[in-house]
């Protein structure tokens, strides 16, 4: 059992713009759901179905209603290319990716005021719109290796950062890469990305291994079950698991992986690992079920263990 005294509130307890969120792992809650809402046509699982302001306001109203504590928004595809999806998605332009996220987030802000909005982007001009619009972090899945001025960017607002593990540029990212050892090397670079960040002044950040980013199914899956080793070094993980395709690809084959639409309860049973291991943050598609896995799974680990003495 993790106990939220063990870790620096000054880390843990985010600060985003003056909303706190509290992401020691062990909480009653277990962990907070971070709602993805992608104002794209070609996400996936979800692209086209929330492109205009009244349908991503009433899908933000739905997330909040079913528990999200964050709601990510995200005007580009990073759809790696491969066997799964192919080409990959196509890049979008800083002024397109504005067009898409800023309308948005300007509304979530007016209708939603309690709400903590996130931009997922990895475009400092992008972010610094974004943040006047109204979010209150970042989420670049790039983790500072395109644009170190990222760092820059979130430091100016006081706004945490979200450093992903990936490779290549988004919508050619490869969806395999050759690891000596997939978990010392993703913790290595996020290291050196939380070094980058620290050192233009950002005071709070999130680590996210990168499930589904230039890893195997199986390397996947071992990041996940070795999240304690990225919580090591000292601040939240966020894990963005939902229904991709190594859920696909273990439920069926990499030749016929099972589509996205029966990928649902394997996405829970992962996460439900993840949390185990540490992450407390999660970002899905699918709010109401992620948060009542994580309510009995918190529920049930606070019940007393019985020891068994022969006889």
């Amino acid at each position: 059992m993790w106990h939220p005294e063990a870790f620096d509130t000054d880390r843990f307890v985010l600060n985003c713009r003056g909303r706190l969120l509290d992401c020691r792992p062990g909480l009653p809650g277990g962990a907070h759901v971070m709602g993805i809402l992608n104002v794209t046509p070609d996400s996936f699982w979800d692209g086209g179905r929330y492109q205009t302001v009244d349908a991503a306001l009433k899908r933000v109203e739905t997330m909040l209603e079913e528990g999200a504590a964050i709601i990510d928004v995200g005007g580009e595809s990073t759809r790696p290319r491969g066997r799964t999806y192919g080409r990959g998605a196509e890049p979008v332009s800083p002024d397109e990716e504005r067009r898409r996220v800023l309308p948005v987030i300007e509304a979530i802000a007016q209708r939603f005021p309690e709400a903590i909005i996130s931009v997922d982007t990895y475009k400092p001009e992008v972010a610094r719109d974004a943040l006047e619009a109204g979010a209150h972090l970042i989420n670049d899945q790039t983790g500072l290796r395109l644009y170190p001025e990222m760092a820059e960017v979130a430091a100016r607002y006081g706004a945490p950062l979200v450093l992903m593990h990936s490779v290549g540029r988004p919508g050619e990212m490869p969806h395999e890469l050759h690891y000596d050892d997939v978990v010392a090397e993703v913790r290595q670079s996020l290291a050196a990305s939380v070094a980058r960040a620290h050192a233009a002044g950002v005071r709070q950040v999130v680590l996210d291994p990168g499930f589904g980013f230039g890893k195997t199914a199986a390397e996947n899956l071992q990041l996940i079950n070795n999240v304690d080793a990225l919580l090591s070094l000292g601040y939240p993980v966020l894990v963005g698991i939902s229904r991709k395709s190594t859920i696909g690809q273990v439920l069926g084959t990499p030749e016929q992986p099972v589509p996205p639409e029966g990928r649902l309860y394997g996405t829970l049973g992962v996460t439900a690992v993840a949390v185990l291991r540490g992450a407390t943050l999660v970002r899905a598609h699918d709010v109401r079920p992620t948060v009542e896995m994580l309510r009995l799974l918190a529920a049930t680990l606070a019940q007393p263990r019985t020891e068994l003495h022969a006889v």
